[in-house]
């Protein structure tokens, strides 16, 4: 153990400093949603939380498209800086924005079609609809200013300058839970707004949040040597394509995961509210270490395109195995808390002791699938940064809708083994992503290693 330590401690050192802003900025996504969970399950009762997990189902899935297609930019950036080419990261974030903003108003669009049409055909819970249409609406709108901060995050981070936007992200969940709470229970005279309020609360926390990260980009010295040739009207679509060949593939990586857990819920849906609150209180809880980890991704894309775009392989490999390392030891350590605090965790969402006890037996099962997670998503990350992202795209699709969903149907609806069986599902899928993801970068590390001695 002293023996790897020291080998990989420079690494250890180089990435945590860089994940821990990103991971609490990454952080700041998923909170959002907690924070709206809490305040809906304790202020607004069992059908409001159930509407919640529905909206959110449908609406993530949206989001993850939109947040995967800017995570385009960041290892261009990485691995442009890396070779001190400059001007080209300016150019790369006005189409960026370009991108995202486009991204930003069709996935509104699609949002609104499924708030107007798709929910009454999903066969869930008619009470359990009404209330989710206007708050999938509300957070249907705030997806255009969540891209705009997004673009400026992810060329923060390319360059390696993470800390601001996870202080935007602190100051903005604060918001968004002091404005949740004023909005749904109606206090200083405002009628109390119910679930819609979440919906308001959450919007004008992206609003403010986009706001404050642009005008940081822009006045901030460090980036005035890469702001050089930002203009905005300057579209050139070879760069559009270059983001949305990293872009495309990585939200298609995000949406199969994701979109596979969405279905879960609509399938624990048909089963019962009951069951589908707890689900959202479990998947919530599970998403907040997905989210750290993703974090610990995050600096790994970075320093992989940085290694990658230098041509330094072995320092590359280290690098990436030392963020393994380090996600198996937290998700290792939050393994150990699902599963010693199972029973307690689910009153911080609601008092609802038959959620309560449902979600308990379902944390057990988050406590398993912990490592798997976490090691599935930081190989994403890694072999983004090497620019390798279509056979990693094929293989969360296997894992999620070839293993995984089927699995769960099978089990859960089929052999009527309920929510858990729907999640046995989802565990499979987690463990085969991992496995495979690991396995593609373990054979093109040390290809590019050889292949670099050799020339």
């Amino acid at each position: 153990m002293n023996s790897i330590y020291l080998k990989y401690k420079q690494y250890y050192r180089d990435n945590l400093v860089l994940a821990l802003p990103v991971v609490i900025s990454q952080l700041g996504h998923t909170l959002v949603q907690t924070s709206d969970s809490v305040i809906i399950g304790h202020f607004a009762g069992t059908i409001s939380l159930a509407a919640s997990a529905l909206s959110s189902s449908i609406f993530i899935i949206f989001l993850i498209i939109g947040i995967g297609i800017s995570y385009g930019l960041t290892p261009l950036i990485a691995q442009h800086n890396g070779r001190e080419n400059f001007d080209e990261c300016g150019k790369l974030l006005s189409n960026s924005l370009f991108v995202n903003m486009v991204t930003g108003v069709l996935l509104f669009a699609l949002t609104y079609f499924c708030s107007g049409y798709l929910l009454d055909h999903l066969k869930q819970t008619p009470a359990v609809v009404k209330e989710a249409k206007p708050f999938l609406l509300l957070l249907g709108i705030s997806i255009v200013p969540l891209l705009f901060f997004n673009t400026f995050k992810q060329f923060a981070e390319g360059l390696g300058f993470t800390k601001q936007a996870m202080l935007i992200s602190i100051w903005g969940n604060i918001l968004n839970i002091v404005l949740g709470v004023i909005f749904v229970k109606g206090l200083f005279g405002i009628s109390p707004m119910g679930i819609k309020g979440v919906g308001y609360s959450t919007l004008i926390d992206r609003t403010v949040m986009a706001i404050v990260m642009s005008i940081y980009i822009f006045k901030s010295p460090k980036f005035k040597k890469y702001l050089k040739d930002f203009i905005i009207s300057r579209i050139d679509f070879s760069r559009v394509k270059a983001i949305l060949k990293i872009g495309v593939p990585v939200a298609m990586q995000y949406t199969f995961e994701i979109s596979a857990f969405s279905a879960a819920a609509i399938l624990i849906g048909v089963i019962g509210y009951h069951e589908q609150a707890a689900h959202q209180v479990a998947i919530n809880l599970a998403s907040i270490t997905y989210m750290m980890a993703s974090g610990v991704s995050a600096a790994a894309t970075i320093k992989s395109g940085n290694y990658f775009g230098s041509n330094e392989h072995l320092k590359l490999r280290h690098s990436a195995i030392s963020n393994y390392h380090i996600v198996l030891v937290f998700m290792g350590f939050t393994a150990c808390m699902f599963a010693i605090f199972n029973h307690q965790l689910p009153w911080i969402y609601t008092s609802d002791t038959i959620v309560i006890n449902i979600a308990a037996h379902l944390l057990i099962l988050a406590a398993f699938f912990q490592l798997f997670d976490g090691t599935q998503v930081v190989g994403l990350g890694i072999l983004r940064g090497m620019g390798d992202v279509n056979i990693p795209t094929l293989i969360t699709f296997i894992a999620y809708w070839i293993i995984g969903l089927p699995v769960g149907y099978l089990f859960g609806i089929y052999l009527h083994q309920g929510v858990y069986g729907v999640w046995y599902g989802l565990v499979l899928g987690l463990i085969a992503s991992s496995l495979l993801l690991f396995y593609r970068f373990h054979i093109i590390s040390i290809k590019n290693h050889q292949d670099s001695l050799k020339s």
